[in-house]
């Protein structure tokens, strides 16, 4: 039987806020690291980065990497390097206050 990977894992953060960790979109050499808010669904707060492997596997280009391999393999000094580096998910925490589309007539 297959060992099970697992799927979440929770970061906390310098101001002891605590992150649920996730992969999604996993492609052949990089992946999305997603840190939703703690006991706050659909959060304004919810952040994104950017994973790019470096191993011989993201070389090939029809090949994709396993999202479960990618979180085991993520020490805690790179989920905080990955938090730090992160950017909101909300388009609402736009600072200049514009519309993202225009409104429909």
């Amino acid at each position: 039987m297959a060992k099970k990977t697992q799927t979440t894992r929770t970061y906390v953060d310098r101001q002891g806020i605590p992150w649920t960790v996730a992969v999604e979109l996993p492609g052949s050499s990089n992946a999305m690291i997603v840190f939703h808010r703690a006991g706050a669904p659909n959060s304004r707060d919810d952040r994104y980065a950017w994973y790019q492997a470096s191993t011989p596997e993201a070389r090939s280009v029809t090949s994709h990497l396993d999202a479960g391999a990618i979180l085991e393999s993520l020490d805690e000094q790179s989920v905080a390097l990955l938090f730090r580096r992160s950017m909101r998910i909300s388009v609402a925490s736009d600072p200049l206050g514009l519309p993202v589309a225009a409104p429909a007539a």
